[in-house]
């Protein structure tokens, strides 16, 4: 039997064969050299290797081994797709034999109470007939007994009349009782009718002042509103009264007065915000147009701060919502068919492979108030920028294929946009979204989460360094982002949180 030659062994045969001496040398020296040696000296010597040495090598050692691999995980496949079918098979023909022998128990029953009633209804006719036969015998016994003796005549009057005059009484005495009792509830019924017409008249009669009242009042309404229309040529605000409710502001292209006025109607001060750490739901879905025609700076910079705060706050409260439900769910050793599509929804939306809870946990928190504040004072230019009053754009995100707006002064080889939104709050869900999700702030979510392990409030100042990969200046552009947050105080609204219950507005055009 011939023995196997390993790669090796057959680059020494081949030298034996051509008679390369530099190789029987070392070979007598007992100098081992490597198969790239072995090779070196055989391409020198002008000796062309077979191609079938490196692929019989090849074959041995790697395909085959990969292909005995695939064969045993197809094989176990298979087995696990039979056992699968096996078991499907036995609880289909479980399934059918338990509804073969209810079906039988059940038809077995019926046909039993069927004989049954049968019997019951064979046993009747012989049952009637043995009472039929018994009265009969002691019917006929008694008229032969009457029969037999000798009555008299005028006591078998007297018994006749007696039993007619007790039938006629009780015929009358149950008719009377029948039609007393008719009489008590027809007069029941007629007492009972005027009262049901009184009360019928008394609900028309408040119904009717109702009415007159609503009109009274709408009229006095729209009285009022035409006279606020001729004072002053503004918005009107409709209230509507709710436990917990929002400002919403529509698309209305609104002015930045009218936008002040509205503040002071609802009385929405920053002071009053940096001390009680609660502001009001009022959602604009747009900057005023006119912004940048402010001439205090200061003013200016408020009103922004006034239209950005309540939707990151907000944001930031709904994102802390979904990470007390995901704690919640991964405690439980069970979780339900719903809590399960919303840990696979939450899963996509974060970007988390392989269902790697911690992950998202990780990613699931807020972006500190002061930070967001910050980023959107710089990108938008507090709210004057062209991409935040054309596409709503505050953070100035990119995008190659979204829809948005091209800068001007763009580079000829670069083609990227400034992504545009519907709506101001949009924005500010892009804006988080991106900041839990892209690999370039992975420190920014490390640092964050070591905050949360040690149980330390989550700063801006602390995390703003983290941010170098959000523009091109890099460090820069973090000092900046210091310098925003320090100037304008804006680490006094980290804490803050919407209020529980206020009236929600709603701005009529």
């Amino acid at each position: 039997m011939k023995k196997k030659l390993n790669y090796r062994e057959k680059l020494l045969e081949l030298a034996y064969i051509y008679n390369v001496k530099e190789i029987q040398e070392y070979v007598k020296n007992r100098k081992n050299l490597t198969t790239g040696q072995l090779e070196l000296i055989l391409k020198k010597n002008s000796i062309v290797i077979p191609k079938d040495f490196k692929t019989n090598f090849v074959k041995e050692n790697f395909i085959k081994p990969i292909y005995k691999i695939k064969n045993s995980i197809y094989d176990f496949k298979e087995n696990q797709i039979k056992n699968k079918n096996r078991f499907f098979r036995r609880t289909e023909n479980f399934k059918y034999d338990t509804q073969r022998k209810i079906g039988s128990s059940l038809k077995s029953l019926w046909n039993n109470l069927g004989n049954i009633g049968l019997n019951f209804l064979n046993i009747i006719p012989t049952l009637g007939l043995t009472f039929y036969k018994f009265f009969a015998n002691i019917l006929t016994d008694l008229f032969n007994g009457i029969y037999n003796q000798q009555i008299n005549p005028k006591s078998a009057k007297t018994v006749i009349i007696g039993f007619f005059l007790i039938v006629g009484a009780t015929t009358l005495i149950i008719s009377g009782i029948n039609n007393f009792d008719d009489t008590q509830i027809i007069k029941k019924v007629e007492i009972k009718k005027p009262q049901i017409k009184q009360k019928k008249l008394d609900i028309k009669v408040k119904k009717e002042e109702e009415k007159f009242k609503a009109e009274v009042k709408k009229k006095e309404k729209e009285l009022k509103l035409e006279t606020r229309k001729k004072e002053t040529k503004k918005p009107e605000l409709k209230i509507k009264k709710n436990n917990v409710a929002e400002v919403i502001l529509p698309d209305l292209n609104l002015k930045t007065e009218t936008v002040l006025n509205l503040f002071k109607d609802v009385n929405y001060d920053l002071g009053q915000v940096r001390n009680n750490k609660l502001v009001k739901p009022i959602y604009f879905t747009q900057f005023p147009k006119d912004l940048d025609e402010l001439q205090s700076s200061r003013l200016r910079k408020e009103t922004f701060i006034k239209i950005v705060l309540p939707l990151i706050v907000a944001e930031n409260e709904k994102i802390l919502a979904d990470r007390k439900k995901l704690k919640k769910i991964s405690a439980k050793k069970f979780t339900t068919d719903g809590e399960k599509q919303w840990l696979r929804q939450k899963l996509l939306e974060y970007k988390v492979k392989k269902g790697n809870i911690e992950e998202l946990i990780a990613r699931i928190d807020i972006i500190p108030t002061s930070i967001a504040l910050a980023q959107a004072a710089k990108e938008s230019g507090w709210g004057t920028s062209r991409f935040a009053l054309e596409g709503n754009a505050i953070f100035g995100q990119w995008t190659w294929s979204g829809q948005g707006i091209a800068p001007l002064q763009r580079e000829g080889d670069k083609d990227h946009k400034i992504l545009k939104f519907p709506i101001l709050r949009a924005s500010v869900k892009a804006y988080q979204n991106n900041l839990n999700t892209h690999r370039s702030y992975t420190k920014f979510r490390e640092k964050r989460a070591g905050f949360r392990k040690k149980n330390k409030v989550i700063s801006g100042l602390e995390l703003t360094e983290t941010l170098k990969n959000y523009a091109q200046t890099g460090s820069e552009y973090t000092k900046i982002l210091n310098q925003i947050i320090k100037q304008n105080r804006l680490t006094d609204f980290e804490p803050v949180r919407l209020v529980n219950s206020v009236k929600q507005v709603e701005l009529i055009s």
